[in-house]
C-alpha cells in the first residue's frame, strides 16, 4: 500500500507542476495588443489623435520605422492642429465602427473642408531662371510647443500615457514624407499567479511521494530479509559419576583436564568461545553481539539514503520556486498611496488649459539658458535674439558692444536653472502667450533667484525672455496659482488692482523725481523707497562729478525718467493682486553753458567706447534701463505695492549733434 500511495504523489506532483509550467508557456496570453497605421498618401506630418492612442487602456508604446531620422512628440491637440495649419498632413483618428481612419488634410483647410486660413501658408522664393522655389518645410524639433518630444535613426520607440487631449506628430524633418510604418501597442496583463503556487505545491508532493516510496523500500526489505532460528530444546544434563565409570574410560577423562584449574566446565565436550579479551563469552552472547551489529548497520543505511535522496528534492523545489517571476504569485497587500492633503484650488468651468506644463517650462528655461550662454561667449546677438525679445534683447545688444570695445567687460550672468520656483504659465489657448518664472540656484548662494517673463507670438515661434531681473534678498513672492491651473493676464486697465498696470510705471517714476513729495509716494513699500533714492543718489553723484572737475559753471544736467514703449506684463495672484512687469528709461543728459565748452569723457570708457569720440561739443545722452517687478495688491487693500525684483543696464551712450 506504501507504493500506491508514493506513485499517486509522484503523479500528482508531475500533474501539479506541469500546470504551472503550462500557465507560464503554453496557456500564457500574448503581453501587449497592437494596432498599425496604413498611411496610403504620403505626406510630412503623420497627426495621430490621442483617441487613437486611449482605445485600449493602459500605457501605450509608439513604435515608428522608416529610413533616417525620425521625429516624434506629443502635445495639445488644439496646439498641434495650430502648428499644421498650413502644412499638409493625415491625421490619424478612430471610426465609427472602432476601425482607424487616415484623412489627408491639405495646407490651410480645415478637415470638414472649410478654408480656416488662421496664418498664410509659406510662400514659394523665384528663382534666378524664374522658376518657383520650393519652400522647404517646417522642421518640428526643437519647437517649444510639445509637451515632450523623441528622435532616433531608422526606428523610433516611445512610451507615454497621454491624457485626454492630448495627440502625437510624426514626422522627418519636415520636408520628407513621414514614416508610414507605424504600430501602437498597449501592454495586457498576461500574469499567472496560480503557477507559482502549483509549482512549489507540486515540488511539496514530489518531496513527499520520495519519502513515502523510501520508506515503502524499507519496509519490504524488513519483511523480505533473512531470518535466524534458535536451538531447539536441549535435554536436561546431570553431573557424571566418574567413579562409577569404567577404569579405562574415567581414566581417559582425567588425562584430558587441564592441570592448575579450579573447574573443568564440560557440557557436551565442547569447550566455550573465547573473547578477544580472554573472557568466556556464551554462544548466545556471540549471537547477540552480532545481531546488534547487523542492526546498526541496516539502520544507518536507510537514513543515508533518504538524506541523498532529499537533497534532489529540496533542491528542485528552489529552482522551481527561483524561476518564477512576480507575474507567477499572487500579489496580496497592494494599496494605492494616500495622497497628502493639499490646498483646494476650483477651476472655473470656463479655464483654458494652462501655457505650458512645469516639465515643459523647465525643459525650455534649460534651452534658453544655454542658448544665451553660448551667445554670450561667442557675442553673437542673433543668436540671442531667438531667445531674448524686447528690453531683455535692447540690454544685451549694449553689452555686447561694450564688451568688443572692452574685453575685460564682465560677461552677463547665466539664468539659474538649477531649481526652479514658481512656474506660473497664461491659461490660454490663443497667441501671444506668457510664462512667468522664478528660478534658483543651489550649488551657488551668491547667485541671486531670477524672475523673467517669457512670450511666444505664435504658434511656430519659441518663447521669448521679454522682462527679466534679480529678485531681492528681503522680497517676498506672492501666493500664485498652481501650475497646472494657470492665470490670466490682467489688462492694462484693469479697475480691480490698486493702481492700473498701465499706470503703474508713471507712478514709480513720479516717486523717482520727487521723492516724498509725490503723490503716490506712500503706495509703495520701502524696497521701492531705497530703489527711488538710489536712483536719486547716482542723479546726484554725477552733478558733484561735475562740480569735482570744474565744470558746474560751464556745464548742465537734466534728468528724466519715464516708461519704456513696451507694455507692462500683467499676471494675477491668488489674493486677487497681480505681478507686474515693466520697464523704465531713465535719460541723463549733460549740455555745454557756453560755446567754447566741451563736454570730455575722462575716464568714462563705456561712453569712449560706445560714442566713438571722448569729447562732445553739444553734449552727451546718457540712457539706462530698469526691469522691475511689483507686486500690486486688489483694489480696497491696505497693502503697499512691494519690489520684487530689479535690474539695471545701461541702453546707449550718444553725441548730441
Amino acid at each position: 500500500m506504501r507504493f500506491v500511495w508514493a506513485v499517486v504523489a509522484l503523479v500528482l506532483a508531475a500533474g501539479l507542476i506541469a500546470a504551472g509550467i503550462a500557465q507560464r508557456t503554453i496557456f500564457q496570453g500574448p503581453a501587449t495588443q497592437k494596432v498599425s497605421v496604413s498611411v496610403e498618401e504620403p505626406a510630412p506630418y503623420v497627426l495621430v489623435d490621442g483617441d487613437v492612442l486611449r482605445e485600449n487602456p493602459g500605457a501605450q508604446t509608439l513604435l515608428v520605422k522608416g529610413d533616417g531620422d525620425i521625429f516624434a512628440a506629443y502635445g495639445r491637440t488644439a496646439d498641434m492642429e495650430a502648428w499644421l495649419a498650413d502644412a499638409t498632413y493625415n491625421h490619424v483618428t478612430v471610426g465609427k465602427s472602432g476601425t482607424l481612419d487616415v484623412e489627408l488634410v491639405a495646407a490651410g483647410a480645415s478637415e470638414d473642408g472649410g478654408d480656416e486660413t488662421a496664418t498664410p501658408a509659406p510662400t514659394e522664393t523665384p528663382a534666378e531662371d524664374g522658376a518657383a522655389e520650393p519652400t522647404p518645410g517646417r522642421n518640428p524639433a526643437g519647437s517649444d510647443l510639445w509637451l515632450n518630444s523623441f528622435t532616433d535613426t531608422d526606428a523610433l520607440i516611445a512610451d507615454m500615457q497621454l491624457p485626454e487631449g492630448v495627440s502625437v506628430l510624426i514626422a522627418q524633418d519636415g520636408t520628407q514624407d513621414a514614416p508610414d510604418d507605424i504600430v501602437v501597442s498597449w501592454p495586457i496583463d498576461n500574469s499567472t499567479p496560480l503557477a507559482g503556487p502549483l509549482m512549489a505545491a507540486g515540488a511539496a508532493v514530489l518531496l513527499v511521494g520520495l519519502i513515502l516510496y523510501v520508506l515503502a523500500i524499507r519496509h519490504q526489505r524488513r519483511g523480505r530479509g533473512p531470518r535466524r532460528k534458535g536451538p531447539g530444546p536441549l535435554p536436561a544434563t546431570e553431573p557424571i559419576d566418574v567413579a562409577q565409570l569404567p577404569p579405562a574410560e574415567r581414566a581417559a577423562i582425567e588425562d584430558s583436564s587441564v592441570p592448575g584449574s579450579d573447574d573443568a566446565a564440560v557440557s557436551d565436550g565442547t569447550a566455550d568461545p573465547k573473547t578477544s579479551d580472554g573472557d568466556a563469552q556464551s554462544p548466545a552472547e556471540s549471537e547477540k553481539t552480532t545481531g546488534e551489529r547487523t542492526s546498526e548497520l541496516r539502520a544507518a543505511t536507510p537514513t543515508r539514503r533518504r538524506r541523498l535522496i532529499a537533497i534532489p528534492a529540496i533542491a528542485l523545489t528552489a529552482l522551481l520556486a527561483s524561476g518564477c517571476s512576480a507575474d507567477s504569485w499572487p500579489q496580496f497587500g497592494e494599496s494605492s498611496p494616500t495622497p497628502s492633503p493639499s490646498a483646494t484650488v476650483i477651476a472655473p468651468d470656463n479655464q483654458k488649459p494652462p501655457a505650458v506644463t512645469e516639465s515643459q517650462a523647465k525643459r525650455i528655461l534649460d534651452e534658453v539658458s544655454s542658448t544665451l550662454s553660448e551667445a554670450d561667449a561667442t557675442m553673437d546677438i542673433d543668436l540671442a535674439g531667438t531667445r531674448l525679445d524686447g528690453p531683455a534683447l535692447t540690454a544685451r545688444t549694449t553689452e555686447y558692444t561694450l564688451r568688443t570695445a572692452l574685453p575685460d567687460t564682465t560677461p552677463p550672468a547665466a539664468i539659474p536653472t538649477d531649481d526652479i520656483e514658481v512656474v506660473l504659465p497664461e491659461a490660454s489657448d490663443r497667441w501671444p502667450r506668457t510664462v512667468l518664472l522664478l528660478s534658483k540656484s543651489k550649488g551657488d548662494d551668491t547667485v541671486p533667484p531670477v524672475i523673467l517673463t517669457m512670450t511666444q507670438q505664435d504658434p511656430w515661434s519659441n518663447y521669448k525672455v521679454t522682462n527679466m531681473a534679480e529678485m531681492s534678498a528681503d522680497a517676498v513672492f506672492p501666493d500664485v496659482a498652481a501650475a497646472w491651473l494657470g492665470t490670466s493676464l490682467v489688462p492694462d486697465d484693469s479697475a480691480f488692482l490698486s493702481i492700473p498696470p498701465g499706470e503703474l510705471a508713471e507712478k514709480f517714476s513720479d516717486v523717482v523725481d520727487a521723492g516724498e513729495k509725490s503723490e503716490s509716494y506712500g503706495l509703495f513699500d520701502e524696497l521701492s523707497q531705497n530703489l527711488a533714492t538710489s536712483i536719486r543718489d547716482s542723479r546726484q553723484a554725477v552733478v558733484q562729478n561735475l562740480a569735482d572737475n570744474g565744470a558746474a559753471k560751464t556745464s548742465k544736467t537734466a534728468f528724466d525718467i519715464a516708461p519704456a514703449d513696451v507694455a507692462p506684463v500683467s499676471l494675477t495672484t491668488l489674493d486677487s493682486g497681480a505681478i507686474v512687469a515693466l520697464s523704465l528709461i531713465d535719460t541723463e543728459t549733460v549740455t555745454p553753458t557756453s560755446a567754447d565748452a566741451v563736454i570730455r569723457f575722462g575716464d568714462n570708457a563705456q561712453a569712449k567706447a560706445l560714442t566713438g569720440v571722448t569729447e562732445s561739443a553739444k553734449g552727451v545722452t546718457t540712457k539706462y534701463e530698469f526691469q522691475l517687478f511689483f507686486s500690486v495688491p486688489a483694489q480696497g487693500s491696505t497693502e503697499q505695492i512691494r519690489l520684487l525684483a530689479v535690474r539695471q543696464d545701461l541702453l546707449s551712450v550718444e553725441v548730441i549733434k
